[in-house]
């Protein structure tokens, strides 16, 4: 099972990035720990800060991916774009946001992105990726 984990602007920063909210683990340390775990998958990771890249990252592995994770930061509350990629490609998204977007400030409450997804997890830290891998295992064991 290959499962793409996407990140997208100032996610590169994880780890220095405004540690309360974020944490203080960078996100390399973190996906090597999930490939660990996860040794049966091939786990590919790739983050950008620029929208079009994220775009093209979609279309590249939405095709031939059994699933993508994707964080797309800030662009998550204002890419319709992004959106419109999700609803384009065939393999399952499942969103996440590290912090609870809903326990921010209120321009942050509305996802663009989430409608095209699987499933959206917010809140759960680091964490939420590891969720949102066990949410692509149980749907491929149920498809």
């Amino acid at each position: 099972m290959k499962i793409q984990i996407i990140n997208g602007p100032n996610l590169n920063l994880l780890g220095v990035r405004e540690p309360s909210i974020y944490g203080n683990e960078g996100f390399d340390d973190y996906v090597k720990q999930l490939r660990t775990v996860y040794a049966i998958l091939e786990i590919d990771y790739f983050q950008s800060n620029v929208e079009g890249e994220i775009i093209n990252k979609l279309h590249e592995v939405g095709f031939s991916y059994d699933g993508i994770i994707l964080n797309a930061g800030g662009y998550t509350h204002t890419s319709v774009a992004i959106a419109d990629a999700i609803a384009a490609i065939k393999t399952p998204v499942v969103e996440v946001h590290i912090s609870n977007i809903y326990a921010r400030e209120e321009y942050r409450h509305v996802s663009l992105t989430g409608k095209n997804c699987k499933g959206v997890l917010t809140g759960f830290g680091m964490n939420g990726y590891r969720l949102a891998i066990e949410s692509l295992l149980i749907t491929a064991q149920n498809a």
